[in-house]
Protein backbone atom coordinates (compact mmCIF):
# COMPACT_ATOMS: atom_id res chain seq x y z
CA UNK A 1 0.00 0.00 0.00
CA UNK A 2 1.20 3.64 -0.87
CA UNK A 3 0.38 6.64 1.35
CA UNK A 4 0.99 10.29 1.22
CA UNK A 5 0.18 13.33 2.80
CA UNK A 6 0.84 15.73 -0.51
CA UNK A 7 -1.24 18.56 0.45
CA UNK A 8 -3.35 20.47 3.53
CA UNK A 9 -6.00 22.89 3.72
CA UNK A 10 -6.95 25.16 6.19
CA UNK A 11 -10.65 25.42 7.34
CA UNK A 12 -12.69 27.60 10.04
CA UNK A 13 -14.39 25.68 13.00
CA UNK A 14 -17.56 27.49 14.09
CA UNK A 15 -16.13 29.57 17.09
CA UNK A 16 -13.92 31.08 14.40
CA UNK A 17 -10.43 29.44 14.91
CA UNK A 18 -8.66 27.67 12.09
CA UNK A 19 -7.03 24.40 11.69
CA UNK A 20 -5.38 22.39 9.56
CA UNK A 21 -6.60 18.96 7.57
CA UNK A 22 -4.49 16.54 6.14
CA UNK A 23 -5.26 15.31 2.64
CA UNK A 24 -4.48 11.26 3.21
CA UNK A 25 -4.12 9.24 0.20
CA UNK A 26 -4.02 6.16 -0.48
CA UNK A 27 -2.81 4.22 -3.89
CA UNK A 28 -2.75 7.74 -5.06
CA UNK A 29 -6.15 8.55 -4.87
CA UNK A 30 -7.52 10.83 -1.86
CA UNK A 31 -9.26 8.95 1.09
CA UNK A 32 -9.83 11.34 3.72
CA UNK A 33 -8.91 14.81 5.26
CA UNK A 34 -7.50 14.58 8.91
CA UNK A 35 -6.44 16.80 11.88
CA UNK A 36 -3.50 16.51 13.40
CA UNK A 37 -5.41 15.95 16.83
CA UNK A 38 -7.30 12.63 15.18
CA UNK A 39 -3.88 11.24 13.99
CA UNK A 40 -2.80 11.89 17.51
CA UNK A 41 -5.48 9.85 18.98
CA UNK A 42 -4.78 7.04 16.72
CA UNK A 43 -1.41 6.72 17.30
CA UNK A 44 -2.51 6.82 21.39
CA UNK A 45 -4.67 3.96 20.55
CA UNK A 46 -1.90 1.90 18.66
CA UNK A 47 -0.02 2.44 21.60
CA UNK A 48 -2.22 0.96 23.85
CA UNK A 49 -2.80 -2.09 21.43
CA UNK A 50 0.75 -3.02 20.16
CA UNK A 51 2.73 -0.90 23.17
CA UNK A 52 4.80 2.29 23.10
CA UNK A 53 8.00 0.27 22.40
CA UNK A 54 6.68 -0.53 19.31
CA UNK A 55 4.57 2.23 17.63
CA UNK A 56 7.40 4.87 19.12
CA UNK A 57 9.75 3.40 15.92
CA UNK A 58 6.99 4.73 13.80
CA UNK A 59 8.25 8.65 15.42
CA UNK A 60 5.11 10.38 15.42
CA UNK A 61 5.72 14.20 15.29
CA UNK A 62 4.75 15.50 19.04
CA UNK A 63 2.42 18.02 19.67
CA UNK A 64 3.64 21.74 19.87
CA UNK A 65 2.03 24.13 22.66
CA UNK A 66 2.28 27.27 20.16
CA UNK A 67 1.23 27.47 16.53
CA UNK A 68 2.66 26.46 14.18
CA UNK A 69 4.38 28.90 11.11
CA UNK A 70 4.56 27.96 7.40
CA UNK A 71 7.25 26.00 7.57
CA UNK A 72 6.88 23.93 11.03
CA UNK A 73 3.28 22.96 9.26
CA UNK A 74 5.12 21.93 6.03
CA UNK A 75 7.96 19.95 8.59
CA UNK A 76 4.49 18.58 10.31
CA UNK A 77 3.10 17.53 7.03
CA UNK A 78 6.51 16.01 6.09
CA UNK A 79 6.84 13.76 9.24
CA UNK A 80 2.89 12.56 9.29
CA UNK A 81 3.71 11.43 6.00
CA UNK A 82 6.89 9.51 6.55
CA UNK A 83 5.06 8.09 9.99
CA UNK A 84 2.02 6.65 7.81
CA UNK A 85 4.09 5.35 5.40
CA UNK A 86 6.57 3.23 8.17
CA UNK A 87 3.39 2.28 9.98
CA UNK A 88 1.32 1.02 6.79
CA UNK A 89 4.34 -1.54 6.17
CA UNK A 90 4.10 -3.31 9.89
CA UNK A 91 2.10 -6.00 8.81
CA UNK A 92 0.65 -6.52 12.23
CA UNK A 93 -0.34 -3.07 12.41
CA UNK A 94 -1.88 -2.62 9.14
CA UNK A 95 -3.72 -5.59 9.19
CA UNK A 96 -5.47 -4.93 12.35
CA UNK A 97 -9.01 -3.84 13.25
CA UNK A 98 -7.21 -0.42 14.77
CA UNK A 99 -5.59 0.24 11.69
CA UNK A 100 -8.28 -0.66 9.35
CA UNK A 101 -11.13 0.65 11.71
CA UNK A 102 -9.36 3.90 11.50
CA UNK A 103 -8.55 4.29 7.78
CA UNK A 104 -12.99 3.51 7.23
CA UNK A 105 -14.08 5.44 10.31
CA UNK A 106 -11.71 8.80 8.43
CA UNK A 107 -13.09 7.75 4.89
CA UNK A 108 -16.82 7.74 6.06
CA UNK A 109 -16.38 11.28 7.85
CA UNK A 110 -14.97 12.55 4.65
CA UNK A 111 -17.57 11.48 2.23
CA UNK A 112 -20.18 11.97 4.55
CA UNK A 113 -20.95 8.45 4.73
CA UNK A 114 -23.94 7.03 6.82
CA UNK A 115 -24.54 3.53 6.98
CA UNK A 116 -27.80 2.63 5.10
CA UNK A 117 -28.94 -0.35 2.99
CA UNK A 118 -27.95 0.00 -0.55
CA UNK A 119 -27.58 -1.98 -3.54
CA UNK A 120 -24.36 -2.07 -4.65
CA UNK A 121 -23.51 -3.23 -8.61
CA UNK A 122 -20.41 -5.37 -9.06
CA UNK A 123 -19.64 -6.65 -12.12
CA UNK A 124 -17.88 -9.93 -13.62
CA UNK A 125 -14.80 -9.81 -16.42
CA UNK A 126 -17.74 -10.87 -18.83
CA UNK A 127 -19.93 -7.38 -17.73
CA UNK A 128 -22.30 -9.54 -16.08
CA UNK A 129 -23.78 -7.82 -13.20
CA UNK A 130 -24.40 -8.35 -9.15
CA UNK A 131 -26.28 -6.84 -7.11
CA UNK A 132 -25.87 -7.43 -3.41
CA UNK A 133 -27.49 -5.52 -0.64
CA UNK A 134 -25.20 -4.09 1.42
CA UNK A 135 -24.72 -1.40 4.41
CA UNK A 136 -22.79 1.50 2.34
CA UNK A 137 -20.07 1.55 5.12
CA UNK A 138 -19.49 -2.25 4.67
CA UNK A 139 -15.57 -2.81 4.05
CA UNK A 140 -14.71 -4.48 0.65
CA UNK A 141 -13.89 -7.94 2.68
CA UNK A 142 -17.40 -7.69 3.84
CA UNK A 143 -18.91 -6.88 -0.12
CA UNK A 144 -16.88 -9.62 -1.66
CA UNK A 145 -17.94 -12.27 0.81
CA UNK A 146 -21.84 -10.35 0.24
CA UNK A 147 -20.78 -11.28 -3.84
CA UNK A 148 -19.35 -15.10 -2.96
CA UNK A 149 -23.07 -15.59 -1.37
CA UNK A 150 -24.86 -14.42 -4.29
CA UNK A 151 -23.07 -16.52 -6.84
CA UNK A 152 -22.59 -19.45 -4.63
CA UNK A 153 -18.82 -19.47 -4.53
CA UNK A 154 -17.45 -22.08 -1.54
CA UNK A 155 -15.83 -20.21 1.12
CA UNK A 156 -12.92 -22.03 0.89
CA UNK A 157 -12.40 -20.10 -2.37
CA UNK A 158 -13.57 -16.62 -1.94
CA UNK A 159 -10.10 -14.56 -0.91
CA UNK A 160 -8.38 -16.24 -4.15
CA UNK A 161 -10.30 -13.33 -5.60
CA UNK A 162 -10.75 -9.65 -4.81
CA UNK A 163 -13.08 -6.33 -5.79
CA UNK A 164 -11.33 -4.13 -7.88
CA UNK A 165 -12.27 -0.38 -9.33
CA UNK A 166 -11.90 0.10 -13.12
CA UNK A 167 -12.37 2.83 -14.95
CA UNK A 168 -13.76 3.24 -19.03
CA UNK A 169 -10.82 4.26 -20.67
CA UNK A 170 -11.09 5.94 -24.50
CA UNK A 171 -10.97 2.89 -26.49
CA UNK A 172 -14.58 2.46 -24.10
CA UNK A 173 -12.37 -0.41 -22.43
CA UNK A 174 -11.95 -0.63 -18.55
CA UNK A 175 -8.91 -0.53 -17.05
CA UNK A 176 -7.68 -1.35 -13.66
CA UNK A 177 -7.09 1.36 -11.19
CA UNK A 178 -6.46 -0.16 -7.90
CA UNK A 179 -7.49 -3.34 -5.60
CA UNK A 180 -9.89 -2.18 -3.06
CA UNK A 181 -8.65 -2.16 0.12
CA UNK A 182 -10.73 -3.82 3.19
CA UNK A 183 -9.51 -0.41 5.04
CA UNK A 184 -12.22 1.10 3.00
CA UNK A 185 -15.67 1.01 1.97
CA UNK A 186 -16.28 -0.02 -2.36
CA UNK A 187 -19.66 1.66 -1.84
CA UNK A 188 -18.29 4.91 -0.73
CA UNK A 189 -15.01 4.50 -2.86
CA UNK A 190 -16.96 3.84 -6.14
CA UNK A 191 -19.61 6.97 -5.65
CA UNK A 192 -16.54 9.10 -4.63
CA UNK A 193 -14.19 8.17 -7.83
CA UNK A 194 -14.66 10.67 -11.15
CA UNK A 195 -15.50 9.45 -14.08
CA UNK A 196 -17.26 5.88 -15.65
CA UNK A 197 -15.80 3.45 -12.51
CA UNK A 198 -17.10 0.24 -11.65
CA UNK A 199 -16.55 -2.33 -9.12
CA UNK A 200 -15.32 -5.70 -10.68
CA UNK A 201 -14.50 -9.79 -9.22
CA UNK A 202 -10.57 -10.50 -10.36
CA UNK A 203 -8.33 -13.02 -9.16
CA UNK A 204 -5.98 -11.62 -6.24
CA UNK A 205 -3.42 -14.18 -7.09
CA UNK A 206 -0.19 -13.62 -9.02
CA UNK A 207 1.00 -17.61 -9.42
CA UNK A 208 -0.96 -19.34 -12.08
CA UNK A 209 -0.56 -22.73 -9.97
CA UNK A 210 -3.05 -21.69 -7.27
CA UNK A 211 -5.74 -22.22 -10.84
CA UNK A 212 -5.25 -25.86 -9.69
CA UNK A 213 -7.05 -25.49 -6.37
CA UNK A 214 -10.31 -23.94 -8.17
CA UNK A 215 -10.57 -26.42 -11.34
CA UNK A 216 -13.06 -28.60 -10.23
CA UNK A 217 -15.24 -26.20 -8.31
CA UNK A 218 -17.71 -25.06 -10.51
CA UNK A 219 -18.43 -21.31 -9.72
CA UNK A 220 -14.44 -20.31 -9.40
CA UNK A 221 -13.68 -22.18 -12.68
CA UNK A 222 -16.34 -20.29 -14.16
CA UNK A 223 -14.83 -17.02 -12.92
CA UNK A 224 -11.70 -18.18 -14.24
CA UNK A 225 -13.01 -19.26 -17.31
CA UNK A 226 -14.72 -15.16 -17.91
CA UNK A 227 -11.53 -13.48 -16.85
CA UNK A 228 -9.11 -15.83 -19.19
CA UNK A 229 -11.25 -14.99 -21.97
CA UNK A 230 -11.64 -11.03 -21.30
CA UNK A 231 -7.51 -10.77 -21.02
CA UNK A 232 -7.49 -12.70 -24.50
CA UNK A 233 -9.99 -10.41 -26.32
CA UNK A 234 -8.36 -7.85 -25.06
CA UNK A 235 -4.86 -9.05 -25.77
CA UNK A 236 -3.59 -9.33 -22.48
CA UNK A 237 -2.27 -12.71 -23.22
CA UNK A 238 -0.46 -13.48 -26.66
CA UNK A 239 -1.55 -16.12 -29.03
CA UNK A 240 -0.71 -17.13 -32.32
CA UNK A 241 -3.78 -16.79 -35.39
CA UNK A 242 -4.07 -20.90 -35.16
CA UNK A 243 -4.06 -20.87 -31.34
CA UNK A 244 -6.98 -17.98 -30.74
CA UNK A 245 -8.98 -20.50 -33.31
CA UNK A 246 -8.81 -23.45 -31.29
CA UNK A 247 -9.96 -20.96 -27.85
CA UNK A 248 -13.05 -19.99 -30.02
CA UNK A 249 -13.72 -23.46 -30.89
CA UNK A 250 -13.55 -24.34 -27.16
CA UNK A 251 -15.30 -20.91 -26.27
CA UNK A 252 -18.27 -22.05 -28.61
CA UNK A 253 -17.99 -25.82 -26.89
CA UNK A 254 -18.79 -24.20 -23.56
CA UNK A 255 -15.34 -26.67 -22.66
CA UNK A 256 -14.38 -24.37 -19.27
CA UNK A 257 -11.87 -26.46 -18.35
CA UNK A 258 -9.90 -26.92 -21.34
CA UNK A 259 -9.93 -23.12 -22.57
CA UNK A 260 -8.35 -22.49 -19.11
CA UNK A 261 -5.84 -25.28 -19.61
CA UNK A 262 -5.05 -24.13 -23.24
CA UNK A 263 -4.70 -20.69 -22.32
CA UNK A 264 -2.58 -21.28 -19.62
CA UNK A 265 0.04 -22.34 -21.52
CA UNK A 266 0.32 -18.77 -23.49
CA UNK A 267 2.31 -15.73 -22.85
CA UNK A 268 1.55 -13.45 -20.08
CA UNK A 269 -1.30 -15.50 -18.79
CA UNK A 270 -2.24 -14.14 -15.51
CA UNK A 271 -0.04 -10.85 -16.54
CA UNK A 272 -1.44 -7.37 -16.24
CA UNK A 273 -0.59 -5.25 -18.85
CA UNK A 274 0.21 -1.40 -18.40
CA UNK A 275 0.04 1.60 -20.01
CA UNK A 276 3.11 2.70 -22.58
CA UNK A 277 5.71 3.44 -20.48
CA UNK A 278 8.86 5.05 -21.02
CA UNK A 279 12.49 3.94 -19.18
CA UNK A 280 15.84 4.25 -19.04
CA UNK A 281 16.34 0.78 -19.75
CA UNK A 282 18.02 -0.72 -21.82
CA UNK A 283 18.87 3.22 -22.88
CA UNK A 284 17.44 6.20 -21.76
CA UNK A 285 14.00 7.32 -22.65
CA UNK A 286 12.93 4.57 -24.54
CA UNK A 287 8.98 3.27 -24.96
CA UNK A 288 8.25 0.05 -22.94
CA UNK A 289 5.21 -1.92 -22.83
CA UNK A 290 5.53 -3.84 -19.37
CA UNK A 291 3.52 -6.41 -18.10
CA UNK A 292 3.33 -7.86 -14.14
CA UNK A 293 2.90 -11.56 -13.34
CA UNK A 294 4.54 -14.72 -11.88
CA UNK A 295 6.69 -13.52 -9.72
CA UNK A 296 8.42 -11.00 -12.93
CA UNK A 297 7.66 -8.00 -14.87
CA UNK A 298 8.42 -7.78 -18.20
CA UNK A 299 9.79 -4.83 -20.10
CA UNK A 300 8.88 -5.06 -24.27
CA UNK A 301 10.72 -2.70 -26.35
CA UNK A 302 10.92 -2.04 -30.41
CA UNK A 303 13.63 -1.91 -32.07
CA UNK A 304 14.50 0.65 -35.04
CA UNK A 305 14.33 -2.39 -37.74
CA UNK A 306 10.73 -3.21 -36.30
CA UNK A 307 11.73 -6.32 -34.35
CA UNK A 308 10.60 -6.47 -30.36
CA UNK A 309 12.82 -7.76 -27.52
CA UNK A 310 12.25 -8.39 -23.78
CA UNK A 311 13.88 -7.72 -20.49
CA UNK A 312 12.57 -9.70 -17.88
CA UNK A 313 12.97 -8.54 -14.14
CA UNK A 314 12.54 -10.98 -11.18
CA UNK A 315 11.25 -9.70 -8.28
CA UNK A 316 13.56 -11.93 -5.89
CA UNK A 317 16.48 -9.96 -7.80
CA UNK A 318 15.26 -6.49 -6.79
CA UNK A 319 16.12 -5.05 -3.65
CA UNK A 320 13.55 -2.08 -3.19
CA UNK A 321 11.87 0.32 -5.49
CA UNK A 322 10.10 3.16 -4.56
CA UNK A 323 8.20 5.75 -6.51
CA UNK A 324 8.63 9.61 -6.44
CA UNK A 325 7.21 12.86 -8.89
CA UNK A 326 8.76 12.83 -12.17
CA UNK A 327 8.60 16.76 -12.12
CA UNK A 328 7.46 19.85 -9.76
CA UNK A 329 4.96 20.78 -12.40
CA UNK A 330 3.06 17.70 -12.08
CA UNK A 331 2.35 15.67 -9.01
CA UNK A 332 0.22 13.00 -11.36
CA UNK A 333 3.33 12.25 -12.90
CA UNK A 334 5.29 9.66 -11.13
CA UNK A 335 8.31 7.64 -11.99
CA UNK A 336 8.84 3.96 -10.15
CA UNK A 337 12.61 3.09 -9.75
CA UNK A 338 13.67 -0.36 -8.63
CA UNK A 339 17.15 -1.47 -7.39
CA UNK A 340 18.22 -4.71 -9.50
CA UNK A 341 20.47 -7.41 -9.20
CA UNK A 342 21.93 -7.54 -12.56
CA UNK A 343 24.95 -10.25 -12.50
CA UNK A 344 26.80 -11.11 -9.50
CA UNK A 345 27.82 -8.43 -6.94
CA UNK A 346 26.20 -5.53 -9.31
CA UNK A 347 23.13 -3.49 -8.68
CA UNK A 348 21.61 -0.73 -11.00
CA UNK A 349 18.67 1.51 -10.71
CA UNK A 350 15.64 1.17 -13.35
CA UNK A 351 13.40 3.62 -13.87
CA UNK A 352 9.92 3.57 -15.47
CA UNK A 353 8.15 7.09 -15.76
CA UNK A 354 4.12 5.91 -15.97
CA UNK A 355 0.54 6.63 -15.20
CA UNK A 356 0.87 2.85 -13.30
CA UNK A 357 3.29 3.37 -11.59
CA UNK A 358 1.23 3.00 -7.80
CA UNK A 359 -0.41 0.40 -9.75
CA UNK A 360 2.46 -1.55 -10.20
CA UNK A 361 3.98 -1.06 -7.47
CA UNK A 362 0.94 -2.71 -5.71
CA UNK A 363 1.66 -5.95 -8.12
CA UNK A 364 5.01 -6.17 -6.88
CA UNK A 365 4.09 -5.93 -3.60
CA UNK A 366 1.01 -8.55 -3.67
CA UNK A 367 3.99 -10.56 -5.95
CA UNK A 368 6.30 -10.48 -2.71
CA UNK A 369 3.99 -11.11 -0.26
CA UNK A 370 2.27 -14.13 -2.46
CA UNK A 371 5.71 -15.40 -2.48
CA UNK A 372 6.74 -15.04 0.82
CA UNK A 373 3.35 -16.68 1.91
CA UNK A 374 4.15 -19.68 -0.43
CA UNK A 375 7.82 -19.74 1.50
CA UNK A 376 6.19 -19.58 4.79
CA UNK A 377 3.38 -22.81 3.67
CA UNK A 378 0.78 -20.81 4.41
CA UNK A 379 -2.59 -21.02 2.62
CA UNK A 380 -4.65 -18.62 1.23
CA UNK A 381 -6.73 -17.26 3.53
CA UNK A 382 -10.49 -18.03 4.58
CA UNK A 383 -13.41 -15.82 5.60
CA UNK A 384 -13.15 -17.60 8.88
CA UNK A 385 -9.46 -15.95 9.43
CA UNK A 386 -11.06 -12.50 9.49
CA UNK A 387 -11.60 -11.76 13.19
CA UNK A 388 -14.22 -9.04 14.40
CA UNK A 389 -12.89 -6.44 16.68
CA UNK A 390 -14.77 -5.07 19.48
CA UNK A 391 -16.59 -1.50 18.57
CA UNK A 392 -13.67 1.31 19.00
CA UNK A 393 -14.11 5.07 19.16
CA UNK A 394 -12.04 7.14 16.84
CA UNK A 395 -11.81 11.04 17.24
CA UNK A 396 -13.81 13.10 14.47
CA UNK A 397 -12.46 16.28 13.29
CA UNK A 398 -14.90 18.33 15.20
CA UNK A 399 -13.82 16.67 18.80
CA UNK A 400 -16.84 13.91 18.40
CA UNK A 401 -16.33 10.23 18.33
CA UNK A 402 -16.85 8.19 15.29
CA UNK A 403 -17.77 4.15 16.45
CA UNK A 404 -16.32 1.62 14.14
CA UNK A 405 -16.41 -2.35 14.63
CA UNK A 406 -13.40 -3.56 11.60
CA UNK A 407 -11.73 -6.56 11.43
CA UNK A 408 -7.80 -8.16 11.76
CA UNK A 409 -6.83 -11.09 9.71
CA UNK A 410 -5.33 -14.45 11.78
CA UNK A 411 -2.54 -13.67 12.93
CA UNK A 412 -0.88 -17.13 11.18
CA UNK A 413 -1.58 -15.22 8.13
CA UNK A 414 0.03 -12.04 8.07
CA UNK A 415 3.74 -11.78 6.99
CA UNK A 416 6.31 -11.24 9.63
CA UNK A 417 6.82 -8.11 10.11
CA UNK A 418 9.83 -5.79 8.54
CA UNK A 419 12.95 -4.76 10.36
CA UNK A 420 12.63 -0.93 10.92
CA UNK A 421 15.70 -0.08 12.44
CA UNK A 422 18.37 -1.99 11.84
CA UNK A 423 21.87 -2.38 13.87
CA UNK A 424 24.48 0.46 12.85
CA UNK A 425 27.41 -1.41 11.14
CA UNK A 426 31.03 -0.94 12.00
CA UNK A 427 33.47 0.64 9.69
CA UNK A 428 34.87 -2.63 8.67
CA UNK A 429 31.22 -4.40 7.96
CA UNK A 430 30.32 -1.27 5.89
CA UNK A 431 33.70 -1.94 4.16
CA UNK A 432 33.34 -5.52 3.88
CA UNK A 433 29.82 -4.94 2.19
CA UNK A 434 30.67 -2.30 -0.17
CA UNK A 435 33.30 -4.17 -1.81
CA UNK A 436 30.66 -7.19 -1.62
CA UNK A 437 27.85 -5.02 -3.59
CA UNK A 438 28.63 -2.30 -6.11
CA UNK A 439 25.82 -0.51 -6.90
CA UNK A 440 24.63 2.74 -9.07
CA UNK A 441 23.43 5.75 -7.18
CA UNK A 442 19.41 6.19 -6.67
CA UNK A 443 18.24 8.21 -9.56
CA UNK A 444 17.20 12.04 -8.35
CA UNK A 445 13.61 13.01 -8.23
CA UNK A 446 12.63 15.81 -10.11
CA UNK A 447 10.10 17.45 -8.10
CA UNK A 448 9.24 16.33 -3.91
CA UNK A 449 9.44 12.87 -2.91
CA UNK A 450 5.82 10.84 -3.30
CA UNK A 451 6.83 8.14 -1.76
CA UNK A 452 9.99 6.77 0.57
CA UNK A 453 12.16 3.88 -0.21
CA UNK A 454 9.89 0.97 0.17
CA UNK A 455 12.33 -1.93 0.96
CA UNK A 456 9.69 -4.76 1.15
CA UNK A 457 12.07 -7.95 0.44
CA UNK A 458 13.07 -8.34 3.82
CA UNK A 459 11.27 -11.62 4.40
CA UNK A 460 12.92 -12.78 1.08
CA UNK A 461 16.79 -14.63 1.59
CA UNK A 462 19.57 -14.16 -0.34
CA UNK A 463 19.04 -17.51 -1.66
CA UNK A 464 16.45 -16.24 -3.97
CA UNK A 465 18.97 -14.11 -5.56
Amino acid sequence: MHFSIPDTEEFTSENGSTYTCYHLHVNGVEHSMLRYSQLHDFNEKLKKEFGSEIINNFKFPPKKLLGLNQIQKEERREKLEHYIQLLSQDARVANSDVFNGFLISAQKETEKGIPESVELNVYLMNGHKITVDIMSTDQAEDVLEAVATKVELSEQYVYYFGLYLVKKDESSAFSIVRKIHDFESPYISLNSAKGPHRIVVRKSYWDPVFDDDLKEDRVAMNLLFIQAVNDVEREWVVCSKEQRRNLDTLKRKNSRKEYVKEVRSMKFYNYIKFKPSISDYPEENVPVVVHAGNREIIFTVRTPDGSYKEGTFKITRMRCWRITSANEDNSKSLELSFEYLMAKDSLKWITIKTEDAILISLCLQGMVDELIMCKKGLKMKKPSDRIKGPQRQYKSRDGGIIITRSTTNNAAAIPDPPVLQKPQESHSDQKKNSEKMHSTLPPKSRGAAAHIENDIFEGIGDDDL
